[in-house]
């Protein structure tokens, strides 16, 4: 069963970066890729639940603010050490100027 939740307008996360998004308890981060695409990701670190969302976006890659592991936003894999775990990733849609995120996808 889907949840969609609004994120952020579209225009609200410049290109190469990285929003927040608090869902109760749970942390995403939402990224804006180069190629105009967007994404989800869980928010938290897999090393050391550090937040993303303060992080580094570039190429596709988010670095961790606290250990600078990485990982490829677009699919969640992590790129090496420190990180070894994959973050979960969600479905995106674009409708109407806003970006959603299912969160129980």
């Amino acid at each position: 069963m889907s949840q969609w939740i609004r994120a952020c307008a579209v225009d609200s996360i410049d290109v190469e970066d990285v929003a927040p998004l608090v869902v109760g308890e749970r942390h995403l981060a939402v990224y804006h890729s180069e190629e105009g695409e967007y994404y989800a990701t869980d928010g938290h670190c897999t090393h050391e639940r550090a937040l993303l969302c303060e992080g580094l976006a570039m190429d596709g890659v988010i670095e961790c603010p606290r250990h600078n592991g990485q990982f490829d936003y677009r699919s969640g894999r992590a790129l090496g050490a420190p990180v070894l775990v994959d973050l979960r990733t969600y479905p995106v849609s674009v409708r109407d100027g806003y970006v959603y995120v299912d969160i129980d996808g």
